[in-house]
């Protein structure tokens, strides 16, 4: 069992992938340290969001290996590493019931306890401006608010690590602002690594520690 207090390291070594016959990733390699924030950049095709999928344990590679560790002990791809981290895709699955309940999802099916669920989730709705739209039901939320909701319910399970697949696409100026605030605040937790897929130049050059940038397949540059 991974403990929350573990802060997680990964890896990517040669990592290759293709989509009938067209070579998407072309041999990425990188080591993301703990609690840092990474931007992934790149024109559309570059590869940006079949790496995240990849280091996600969504999809595997083709070629290559992804490789987790904490405190230098490699970690076997079990259900207990993929509960230590949660992708959020730019269209977030909506139940129909509360905001309440949509963001709990996560902890419930990891099956905590009442009190901590009723703990956890009203202090991320609290740190997204939520909390007061509880019981409200999801569907009604607005494109921003939906976004929202969806970062409280990536939070709330506390994940080693963060993915977002362009988090600020196609918010409105005020949401954009919060979010943006969001991810700042999520950074100063020391606990989070957070990898963003993003075209965004401000959420780039505010909030992430390294840029990489992907072209082609693979890492053209790093910008720090």
């Amino acid at each position: 069992m991974i403990s929350e207090s573990s802060k997680l390291s990964l890896s990517v070594t040669d990592i290759h992938k293709s989509y009938g016959g067209t070579e998407v990733l072309r041999g990425i390699s990188y080591r993301f340290e703990p609690s840092r924030c990474y931007a992934l950049c790149g024109a559309n095709g570059a590869g940006k969001s079949t790496l995240l999928r990849i280091c996600a344990l969504i999809e595997k590679p083709d070629a290559g290996v992804v490789t987790y560790s904490a405190e230098e002990k490699t970690l076997p791809h079990d259900i207990n590493l993929k509960r230590c981290m949660t992708l959020l895709l730019p269209s977030v699955g909506v139940f129909n019931t509360t905001v309440f309940k949509n963001a709990a999802y996560g902890l419930k099916v990891r099956g905590k306890s009442r009190a901590e669920i009723d703990s956890k989730t009203y202090e991320t709705l609290d740190m997204v401006g939520l909390k007061d739209k509880a019981c409200q039901n999801a569907l009604t939320l607005s494109t921003g608010e939906t976004a929202r909701m969806g970062i409280a319910r990536a939070l709330a399970i506390t994940p080693g690590f963060l993915f977002l697949d362009e988090p600020t696409n196609g918010i409105d100026a005020k949401n954009y602002e919060i979010i943006k605030d969001i991810l700042l605040k999520i950074k100063r937790n020391l606990k989070t690594t957070i990898l963003i897929a993003t075209h965004d130049t401000k959420i780039k050059e505010q909030i992430c520690d390294r840029v990489l940038v992907l072209s082609e397949g693979r890492i053209a540059d790093v910008k720090a």
